[in-house]
């Protein structure tokens, strides 16, 4: 096999990437002025999720004393935390830049977001009133001079430092007239805090701005000649350290790890580069930081991510139009689905189509005499799961209930262990699970009595079954009564009670038995056609990318001739373009109004596509660590609707950025005369003109 100096690119790097394409929308024009601030909430999300686990791994190596070369890729992890905070610290300061413009572009829109130094006194009035009625309450205030210990600060919750220089002659000790305290900037509060109109004129105080205005109010006890306040923010380590207690339960266990996460190791510390420079000396001393830790400078205000919920102020105008998700030609809201499904496979693609579909699914086999058995894998579920209520109401009506909830996915673990209690308490048979896997697939099987004997019917996705994330991520759902893959939909079910036991499978690609291996098969058998001058290609749409075993293997392929088209939303280690490594290989990745989220594989087959959708991206840990399910797709109008997709996402030519070895995020350049193809907007257009024609 070639060797070439850049073979890979770094997951943790190609991760920063794709971030820094989450912080190019909030600086495009093409992009509405609100949502704009709202994707800098966004980058400033996964920001802070990226620390709590990625940068938390590497740091953990190098806290180790190894190297973690053969699972970085070749870089020394000591090295690789060097240059991430230097991505990170670039990533902030244009952050900065993006906010600071768009603050003025609002300003062009009457929409003032105005400090402390701003405030006319007729708003003084209104935020005095406002904070004695709804924050004064709600402040933990900490003196920190005379404390033995310093508090321990809450993960990623946003604090402001305050200093006190007081009056008189007399000494503080080391920090001479100066006390320091802290405030936990309370999260029950809308962060953003709309002040009354003035004419035309729309006013908005940050609550920091608001508490900063009123500190007087805060610190009456105290005589001081000045007091300031700069934010701080800390990240905690967000790994789950699971315990092997034999007499606890799995659920006493995972709320044991969740519980663990408040008091875990920090893994970064972001303060506002305007402080002042023994403030910062005090806080590093008394919480131990040393430079060698990820000490970022930042702006003003920390906890970005609360841009997500700035308000509409209802201007809509500078926002997204929301979309009327669509119907599915055929497949009617008003009749029974069970009957339609029977007859052929229907397939939607959330948000553009609703998914009404999968509530309404459940709701029907929660009713229907004949149904004796649903089964279900539970991933993530919205705050208020119609899935959950259905699932009860199936219960109540008598049906055999089977939830496979994931207790460990990241971040909903207590929102699982919650529903976990709800189900269980209503008589829902729950199984947690298989040691050592997380459970990702996304399947539901349902068992009817008919006059022939037992007919499954189901639904298979690449997507979580959850109302809330449906509106904004795009993903496939495919509805089927074929019964070769729902029996073998059953044999998942199986695994996840008896899973000593390895079944086999003729449809289903699963998770971790068999996914590697049979998407080799299927690229070898591209290989193959290449070779003997046949048509040979595939086309594949997941979020992550970071197999190397399947990274070769695209190589392999390129070199054998085989034309290759990647669309990859998020991490992608592969390395398109190279002369005698990857010159057949080209990919984008598509970051626009939705979450880019189906995993979708096309192999050319010598002019019979293969096609499938899966819950699995091609990661070490999807292949190897989880129970994944991959389905095929046979009926020929959704083969073909699902190659029409593809190809409209690949020639998008608005919102696609082309991977290459720079990794500049460069956005595929337009040829003279070219139609504009945005593809999220092209592909609501397709579904529109289907459903019409």
């Amino acid at each position: 096999m070639i060797k070439v100096k850049n073979e890979y690119v770094n997951r943790e790097i190609s991760w920063l990437h794709f971030n820094a394409r989450v912080l190019q929308e909030s600086a495009d024009q093409k992009v509405p002025l609100i949502d704009r601030l709202r994707f800098l909430g966004i980058f400033s999300n996964n920001l802070d999720e990226f620390f709590k686990v990625r940068y938390a791994t590497v740091k953990r190596i190098v806290d180790a004393g190894k190297t973690g070369k053969s699972v970085l890729g070749g870089e020394k992890a000591k090295d690789l935390l060097e240059e991430i905070t230097k991505i990170v610290i670039a990533q902030q300061a244009r952050s900065l830049e993006i906010l600071n413009s768009i603050e003025e572009e609002l300003k062009k829109e009457n929409i003032f977001i105005i400090n402390e130094n701003e405030v006319s006194e007729s708003q003084a009035e209104f935020i005095h009133e406002y904070f004695f009625k709804e924050v004064n309450q709600e402040l933990m205030t900490i003196i920190l001079n005379d404390l033995t210990e310093f508090p321990l600060l809450k993960d990623t919750a946003a604090y402001l430092a305050v200093k006190m220089v007081m009056k008189g002659d007399e000494s503080n000790g080391t920090y001479g007239r100066n006390r320091y305290a802290l405030i936990e900037i309370p999260k029950g509060i809308d962060r953003f805090i709309v002040l009354p109109k003035e004419g035309d004129k729309n006013f908005i105080i940050i609550l920091d701005d608001l508490i900063r205005f009123c500190l007087d109010s805060v610190f009456t006890m105290f005589e001081f000649e000045s007091i300031s306040a700069h934010m701080i923010k800390i990240t905690r380590d967000a790994e789950l350290d699971i315990d092997n207690d034999l007499t606890k339960s799995f659920i006493e266990k995972i709320s044991s790890s969740v519980e663990h996460r408040k008091i875990s190791d920090p893994v970064r510390f972001v303060y506002d580069k305007s402080i002042d420079k023994d403030t910062l000396q005090f806080l590093k001393e008394k919480m131990n930081i040393v430079d060698t830790d990820s000490v970022i400078p930042g702006g003003r205000y920390h906890n970005r991510r609360d841009y997500m919920g700035f308000p509409s102020l209802g201007r809509q105008d500078l926002m997204y139009k929301k979309i009327e998700p669509l119907p599915v030609n055929g497949f009617s809201m008003e009749g029974s689905l069970l009957e339609m499904i029977a007859q052929k496979d229907y397939m939607i693609y959330t948000p553009y189509h609703t998914f009404a579909y999968v509530t309404k699914f459940l709701r029907e086999v929660a009713l229907d005499p004949k149904v004796r058995a649903i089964k279900i894998t539970v991933y993530r579920l919205a705050n208020d799961s119609q899935i959950a209520s259905a699932l009860i109401n199936a219960v109540k009506n008598g049906k055999q209930v089977t939830v496979q909830i994931e207790l460990q996915a990241r971040f909903d673990e207590q929102a699982n262990i919650q529903y976990a209690n709800q189900l269980q308490a209503e008589g829902v048979k729950l199984i947690f699970g298989v040691p050592g896997l997380k459970v990702h697939s996304k399947i539901c099987l349902v068992e009817r009595e008919e006059q022939e004997g037992i007919r499954r019917y189901g639904f298979i996705s690449t997507g979580n079954f959850n109302e809330s994330t449906a509106k904004i991520y795009t993903d496939y759902t495919l509805f089927t009564a074929h019964d070769g893959i729902l029996k073998e939909m059953g044999k998942v079910f199986d695994f996840f009670e008896t899973n000593y036991k390895i079944h086999k499978y003729k449809h289903l690609v699963v998770s971790p038995h068999y996914t590697k291996s049979t998407f080799i098969k299927l690229i070898d058998n591209e290989i193959e056609n290449a070779q003997a001058g046949g048509e040979a290609y595939i086309k594949i749409k997941m979020n992550s990318f970071t197999s190397y075993k399947m990274v070769d293997k695209l190589y392999e392929a390129s070199r054998a001739g085989v034309k290759i088209q990647l669309i990859i939303r998020g991490v992608c280690c592969l390395v398109p373009g190279v002369p005698e490594m990857s010159d057949n290989i080209e990919a984008i990745s598509v970051v626009d109004k939705f979450l880019e989220h189906p995993r979708l594989f096309i192999f050319g087959n010598n002019g019979n596509p293969k096609i499938y959708i899966s819950s699995a991206d091609w990661m070490t840990r999807n292949l190897d660590f989880r129970v994944e399910v991959g389905c095929p797709i046979y009926d020929p109008d959704i083969k073909q609707e699902l190659l029409d997709t593809f190809n409209i996402s690949w020639e998008d030519n608005q919102k696609a950025r082309v991977f290459s070895e720079k990794q500049d995020n460069a956005y595929r350049v337009n040829d003279e005369g070219e139609t504009e193809i945005r593809s999220q907007f092209a592909l609501y257009d397709y579904y529109k003109d289907k459903l019409e024609s």
